[in-house]
C-alpha cells in the first residue's frame, strides 16, 4: 500500500487494518493465541470470515510476525493476556520459512542483476555495431 492506509486495495487489507487498530496484539505483532480468529469472530460478528481468514494469513505470513514467533516465548489473546507458549517446533518452522523466503529473494535479486548486466552488455554491443557500420 502507499503512504495512506485510508484506502486499502482489497477487503482483507481493510480487515487487517481494522484488526491492527482494534487489537494491540496485531499492531504490536505479538505471537497470537492458537485459534484467535474465533475470538475475533465473537467480538466482531459482522466480519466476513473469508476476509478474516485472508487477513490473518497475511498477518501471520509477514516477516515481522515470523520474526516475532522466532524470538517469542509466549502467545497472547486479543486482550494481550498470555495464553500459551510458542513451541520450539513453531519457532523452527517460522525460522525455516524466513530463511527460505530470504534465500528465494536473494536468488531473484541475483537473477535480476544478471539480466540487467546482460542487457547492458547487449546494448553496448549494439552501439559498437551501429558505430562500425555507420556510413557518412
Amino acid at each position: 500500500m502507499s503512504g495512506s492506509d485510508s484506502k486499502p486495495r482489497d477487503p482483507h487489507h481493510a480487515v487487517l487494518i481494522s484488526l491492527r487498530s482494534t487489537f494491540p496484539v496485531f499492531q504490536e505483532c505479538r505471537p497470537l493465541a492458537i485459534g484467535i480468529h474465533k475470538g475475533v469472530l465473537e467480538r466482531i460478528p459482522d466480519i466476513n470470515p473469508q476476509q478474516l481468514r485472508l487477513a490473518m494469513r497475511m498477518h501471520t505470513a509477514s516477516a515481522r510476525y515470523l520474526k516475532a514467533l522466532t524470538n517469542g516465548e509466549t502467545r497472547f489473546d486479543l486482550d494481550g493476556n498470555a495464553v500459551g507458549a510458542v513451541t520450539p517446533e513453531q519457532k523452527q518452522q517460522a525460522l525455516d520459512t524466513l530463511r527460505e523466503r530470504f534465500r528465494k529473494g536473494a536468488e531473484q535479486h541475483k537473477a535480476r542483476l544478471l539480466a540487467q548486466q546482460q542487457e547492458q552488455h547487449r546494448q553496448e554491443n549494439l552501439i559498437k555495431l551501429a558505430k562500425k557500420f555507420n556510413v557518412r
